[in-house]
């Protein structure tokens, strides 16, 4: 699974070719979840609730590069680099 972006110990993940809506993975402190990239709502799983809010704060600032990804992932190609929360 392509990494899309890392920071604050978090890194944001996308698969290829995934179905159902637009969405990412999020991983902290072996904590996972996966975030829809429409609403930002957790789809499934859970990490703690100040990372959580720190992802969609980053994804909010590049919803729509994380769309863009999202295609390019389901295509089968490299979903690119997003810059990171600073």
């Amino acid at each position: 699974m392509p990494e899309v972006s890392r920071f604050y110990g978090i890194v944001i993940r996308m698969f290829f070719r995934e179905h159902g809506p637009p969405h990412f993975h999020a991983e902290y402190s072996g904590q996972q979840a996966v975030f829809g990239i429409e609403d930002l709502t957790v789809l499934r799983g859970r990490i703690p609730p100040r990372a959580s809010g720190i992802v969609k704060e980053w994804a909010l600032l590049h919803q729509a590069e994380l769309r863009a990804a999202w295609d390019r992932a389901r295509r089968q190609e490299a979903p690119g680099k997003i810059a990171p929360l600073e």
